[in-house]
């Protein structure tokens, strides 16, 4: 087999999925010894129950209502935080001043417990929906922007004196000088965002929204219904896996191809 070959087999979707399924059954099988073993079945209810719960919350719609709803806060939050830390980061990588009177700020950000962003969103602006995406996407900018100026300072000073050479606009520049070498930090913070944003997002329902998975959780919690709760853990667990193998994993591939197909 050739060596392109090789790749093509490594990229295909059943070499990548095999692994995964095999660890998510030893997972299950694990969920299901340590169930049996235990002596209260209703703090950790089995596979199965668990199951049955998810299909019923399936089969009367609920569960499209509040995952669907989760889905908007999550979306929203990260359009937000990518965009704007995104070019936070750009600008402080760039600019040496900028990161000089930037980063005290970005420090304390970092180190902000999320629950206190949340909670002060929901005093400041209310128990409402700005609230919400606000204190999530605030927890994200300054990772994103770590992350971004880290690589926007590591930029190709030859290339920037090519787009000085040929006279190019502003816009040309970040478009088809900086965006490129930049594609691969962008699609990782875009990875870790995603799996850190859902989970915000979640504590911020189970605070303070009527609907999503993070109130039903926060339910579920209340009655000391533990299957329900997992269900519905589980349920977006299951989206946001399907997502980032889907779209995120695709799009960091190719933007992570030039490595593979260096020489």
């Amino acid at each position: 087999m050739t060596e392109p070959q090789h790749r093509r087999t490594l990229r295909r979707p059943g070499v990548a999925l095999g692994p995964g399924l095999v660890s998510a059954a030893l997972l299950i099988a694990v969920w299901a010894v340590a169930a049996s073993l235990t002596e209260r079945p209703q703090h950790l209810p089995s596979p199965v129950a668990v199951f049955r719960v998810l299909g019923q919350l399936i089969g009367s719609g609920e569960l499209w209502l509040h995952v669907g709803m989760t889905l908007f806060r999550v979306t929203a939050a990260f359009v937000a935080a990518m965009a704007l830390g995104g070019a936070l980061g750009l600008w402080m990588g760039r600019s040496r001043t900028a990161d000089r009177w930037m980063n005290p700020a970005l420090v304390v950000l970092l180190n902000i417990p999320a629950l206190v962003v949340i909670v002060l969103c929901y005093i400041w602006i209310g128990l409402n929906e700005t609230a919400a995406i606000l204190a999530v996407a605030l927890n994200k900018i300054p990772v994103v922007a770590v992350m971004l100026r880290e690589s926007a300072g590591a930029l190709r000073p030859d290339l920037d004196d090519m787009a000085t050479a040929f006279r190019m606009s502003p816009l040309a520049r970040l478009r088809h000088v900086v965006l490129p070498q930049l594609a691969p930090a962008i699609a990782a913070a875009a990875r870790s965002g995603i799996a850190l944003i859902w989970k915000i997002v979640l504590v911020v329902e189970f605070l303070g929204r009527s609907n999503g998975v993070g109130f039903k959780i926060h339910l579920a919690f209340s009655n000391f219904d533990v299957a329900r709760l997992l269900a519905w853990s589980l349920a977006f667990v299951a989206v946001m896996l399907l997502i980032d193998m889907a779209v995120l994993r695709p799009w960091q591939a190719r933007a992570n191809r030039w490595r593979v197909d260096a020489p």
